[in-house]
């Protein structure tokens, strides 16, 4: 039996209706970070190439379940670099809708994006317009380079509004919370 951790009672959006990030890999760091649930853990996962590292911080939206079998992605801005494992409070602002091809099998990999709500920097992005399109499209083409590395092909789709990304996220809630009912005994 898998033991529980404090990462198995988070929710995906706190009393205030804020996202709750959780960082796996910190802005300006080559390092990614992979939960374990298995032993409630962090563990190194990769390296990026020496030249390179993550745009902004990387992580999931704990209690969601993507269709890679995962919880959903997050691109977090945010003033510092959060260490990993943070919990960070966010506003959705956008997603990055994509898909991934391994294994001969295609899936969307969608990434949301989001502020951290306390952020002083990004405090006027509110919405995907607020994000500079050359931002975007660096995040884009950063995930592309990334899974390339890991000898996956990531192909963006576009960039969708809050809206989308909402409902994205409603689902991502939605299959975590059938995913626990078809496991529940019974």
């Amino acid at each position: 039996m898998k033991s529980k951790s404090p990462w198995d009672a988070l929710p995906a959006r706190n009393e205030d209706g804020l996202i709750l990030a959780v960082v796996e890999a910190s802005s300006e760091s080559r390092a990614k970070f992979k939960f374990e649930p298995k032993r409630g853990v962090f563990e190194l996962e990769s390296l990026l190439p020496t030249g390179t590292a993550f745009p902004h911080s990387f992580g999931f939206v704990p209690d969601t379940l993507g269709e890679d079998g995962d919880p959903i992605d997050v691109v977090i801005m945010t003033d510092e670099p959060p260490p990993v494992s943070t919990v960070v409070p966010c506003r959705l602002v956008a997603i990055l809708e994509a898909t991934q091809k391994e294994h001969g099998q295609t899936i969307r990999n969608d990434r949301l994006l989001a502020v951290a709500d306390c952020s002083e920097r990004y405090r006027d992005v509110k919405q995907k317009k607020d994000v500079d399109t050359a931002i975007r499209d660096r995040i884009a083409q950063f995930f592309a380079f990334y899974h390339r590395e890991k000898g996956k092909t990531f192909t963006p789709l576009g960039w969708k509004g809050k809206s989308t990304a909402h409902k994205a996220l409603s689902r991502a809630i939605n299959a975590a919370a059938s995913n626990s009912r078809a496991k529940a005994p019974g």
